[in-house]
C-alpha cells in the first residue's frame, strides 16, 4: 500500500547573525538618526535594497512590520500569547507600540516582519517553491508564509512556510530533506543528487508562470570564510548585502525543519499508528531522511535515540512529537475530533503547530543562534587580545571590547533567556526537549565559563599594571621627597655660622657654590627622571589627563580583500 499524506506543512527556519557594526558603517544615512539598533530596523528594512534592484521586493512586495494589533479572544495574538508566562509575552511578542505605556514607554527588543502573500490570491496567483536534483526528481509546494524575526542583539530568523496536500509520503520526505539545503557541501552532493541542482521561487496561475529567483549552484566558492548561500535566501534578505559580510549564516548547509504531517488513514493498514512501520516513518521525519526500508540507521541505535527525542503523551491517538538538533516534528494520523475540540473549528494539533509549537521552536532556535554567535565573538575577541597576552600592552579599548561582550551576554541571560516559557506541562516539556537537542543549557554554561576566564585574565593583567603604576609612584615620591627634603634643609635659615658659611661666605665662598650645584643637580635630575617615567608610560596616564570620547566599535568579523559578487548568491 502506497502511504499518502493528507497534509504536509513545513517551516524552513534559517538563523543568521547581522554584523551590526558593518551595517551601521555601511548605512550611515539611516543609522545616524538612531542611537539604538532596534529603533532603526523599520526604516532600514523599508528603505534599503527594495525597488527594481530586488526581484523579491519588486514582484512580491517588501518586508512589512507585522506586530500584533488585535487582542480580543478570537485574535491570533490572544490565542498565541495566553499560553506563555506574562514575562515571556513582554519579551517574545512584537506588540509594536500598543503596550508602550505599560512597558515603560519603549517597545520590546523584537521586530517581526512579513511579506504578505494574501494579495496574490486576489489575482489568482500563488507563490511556488520548487526544487529538482541531478537524478530527475523534483517537487513543488505552495509558499503560504514568509516571516522574519529580527532581535535587538543582531540575530535574525527567516522562516519559509510551505504546504502541500494529498501527496505520497515519499514525496513529503523528499521535500523536507532537499528544500532545506542552502548550499552544497561538495560537488559530489550535486552529482549524486543529494543536494538540489536547482531551487526557485516562482509565481503561477492567473497568467504566465514567472520565476522570481532561481539558484542552480553552478559556481560555489568560499569567500572570506562565508559559504555560497542560495539566491533564494540572499534575495529574500534583499536589505542585507551578503557579499560585503553584513550578515552570516549560523548553521551548516541545512535549514532547521519544523514540520507537520498528517497520514491518510485510508492509505495504510488499520492500527498503523501503533506499528513499527509508524515508528520508522517518525524516524525518517525526525532525522530528515528520504523514504527507505526500515530505519535509516542501525535499528537499536535509532530506537534508543528516539526514546529520548520523542514525546509520547498522545501516542495512543497516533500523535507523536519529535525533537532533534535540526528538526521539530509533529506526526498525526488523519484529522479527527480531539475530545471536546471540534474539527469544525480546525484540527487542534495543526492549530497548535502553527501557533505555540512554531513560536517555541523560534525561541529555542534564537537561543541556539545567539549562543553560537557569542561563541564566535568570544573567539574573535580572544584572538584580538591574544598577541598581547604575556605583556602589559593593553588599552582601554580592549577593556571596553570585553565589557561590551560581557554586557550583551548578561542582557541575554537576564532579559532573553528563560528555562520555562509556558504555563502548561506539555508546552514546557516540548520546549525543554527542543532546548536539550539544541544543546542550549550546555552551550550557555560553557560560554559563561569562557567569559569568566577571559575577564579574570584581564583583571590579572590590569592588576599587574596597577601594581607597576603604584611602584612607579612610590619611587617618584621617594625621589621627589628626598630632593624636597634636601632643598628644604638647604633653604632653611639657621643664622650665624650656618648663614655665613652657605649664604654669605667671605672671600670666594666655595662651599656656597658647591652646595648650589649639588642641590640643583638633584632637583634637575629628579624632574628629568619624572618626565622620563611619565613619557615612557604615557598610555597609563593619558586617559586620566586627556580623557577622550569612545570610538564606534569596529567589526570583528569583516575581513580585508572582499571579492565583490554582483548577485550575492551561490551562482
Amino acid at each position: 500500500m502506497d502511504a499518502r499524506a493528507l497534509h504536509l506543512h513545513t517551516y524552513f527556519l534559517f538563523p543568521f547573525s547581522v554584523d551590526k557594526e558593518v551595517v551601521i558603517e555601511d548605512h550611515q544615512r539611516v543609522w545616524s538618526k538612531h542611537s539604538y539598533w532596534a529603533n532603526g530596523l523599520d526604516e532600514w528594512i523599508a528603505d534599503h535594497g527594495g525597488g527594481a534592484g530586488s526581484p523579491v521586493a519588486g514582484k512580491l512586495g517588501r518586508w512589512q512590520r507585522d506586530s500584533y494589533r488585535r487582542f480580543d479572544m478570537d485574535s491570533y495574538a490572544y490565542q498565541d500569547m495566553v499560553f506563555f508566562h506574562p514575562f515571556v509575552r513582554r519579551v517574545f511578542f512584537d506588540t509594536g507600540s500598543t503596550f508602550s505605556a505599560e512597558a515603560g514607554g519603549s517597545e520590546n527588543m523584537l521586530r517581526v516582519y512579513t511579506i504578505p502573500l494574501m494579495h496574490l490570491g486576489e489575482t489568482g496567483r500563488k507563490l511556488i517553491f520548487e526544487a529538482s536534483d541531478a537524478r530527475g526528481r523534483s517537487a513543488a509546494v505552495t509558499v503560504t508564509d514568509l516571516r522574519l524575526f529580527m532581535f535587538a542583539n543582531g540575530i535574525g530568523i527567516l522562516t519559509i512556510g510551505v504546504e502541500s496536500t494529498h501527496l505520497r509520503i515519499s514525496q513529503a520526505l523528499w521535500i523536507n530533506e532537499m528544500m532545506r539545503k542552502v548550499y552544497p557541501s561538495s560537488g559530489r552532493q550535486l552529482r549524486e543528487g543529494r543536494t538540489p541542482n536547482r531551487m526557485a521561487l516562482r509565481l503561477e496561475g492567473g497568467g504566465e508562470p514567472q520565476t522570481i529567483v532561481e539558484e542552480t549552484f553552478q559556481r560555489c566558492v568560499l569567500k572570506s570564510y562565508l559559504p555560497p548561500l542560495s539566491k533564494v535566501i540572499t534575495e529574500l534578505l534583499y536589505f542585507l548585502n551578503y557579499s560585503t559580510q553584513e550578515f552570516e549564516p549560523l548553521l551548516d548547509e541545512r535549514m532547521i525543519v519544523c514540520t507537520y504531517l498528517s497520514v491518510d488513514p485510508k492509505s495504510v493498514e488499520p492500527e498503523f499508528d501503533q506499528s513499527e512501520e509508524y515508528e520508522m516513518l517518525m524516524s525518517r521525519l525526525m532525522y530528515v531522511d528520504r523514504e527507505g526500508e526500515g530505519y535509516r540507521y542501525e535499528s537499536e541505535f535509532t530506537r534508543e535515540a528516539m526514546r529520548k527525542q520523542t514525546y509520547r503523551r498522545w501516542a495512543h491517538q497516533g500523535t507523536l512529537y519529535g525533537f532533534t538538533s535540526y528538526s521539530n516534528v509533529t506526526l498525526v494520523m488523519g484529522r479527527f475530533d480531539c475530545d471536546e475540540h471540534q474539527l469544525g473549528e480546525g484540527f487542534l494539533v495543526h492549530r497548535m503547530f502553527m501557533s505555540r509549537y512554531y513560536l517555541t521552536v523560534v525561541v529555542a532556535l534564537f537561543y541556539r543562534a545567539t549562543l553560537l554567535d557569542f561563541s564566535e565573538r568570544t573567539a574573535l575577541v580572544s584572538r584580538a587580545l591574544g598577541h598581547r597576552f604575556g605583556s602589559a600592552d593593553f588599552t582601554d579599548e580592549d577593556t571596553r571590547m570585553v565589557a561590551r561582550l560581557m554586557a550583551e551576554v548578561q542582557l541575554f541571560s537576564n532579559y532573553w533567556y528563560f528555562s520555562e516559557l509556558a504555563n502548561k506541562d506539555e508546552e514546557i516539556e516540548h520546549f525543554r526537549m527542543q532546548c536539550e537537542e539544541f544543546r542550549v543549557p550546555s552551550m550557555k554554561a560553557e560560554l559563561e565559563e569562557e567569559l569568566e576566564k577571559l575577564n579574570l585574565t584581564l583583571e590579572r593583567i590590569y592588576q599587574a599594571r596597577n601594581t607597576e603604576s603604584i611602584n612607579r609612584l612610590a619611587m617618584l615620591s621617594m625621589i621627589l621627597g628626598g630632593g624636597a627634603m634636601i632643598t628644604g634643609y638647604f633653604g632653611m635659615n639657621f643664622g650665624q655660622e650656618f648663614e655665613r658659611f652657605f649664604f654669605s661666605p667671605p672671600n670666594k665662598g666655595w662651599a656656597h657654590w658647591v652646595s648650589i650645584t649639588a642641590v640643583s643637580l638633584i632637583v634637575v635630575g629628579s624632574v628629568l627622571f619624572t618626565i622620563f617615567l611619565v613619557v615612557s608610560n604615557w598610555s597609563d596616564y593619558r586617559t586620566i589627563l586627556l580623557p577622550s570620547r569612545q570610538k564606534q566599535a569596529g567589526s570583528l568579523r569583516r575581513t580585508l580583500g572582499i571579492e565583490e559578487d554582483e548577485d550575492g548568491g551561490a551562482g
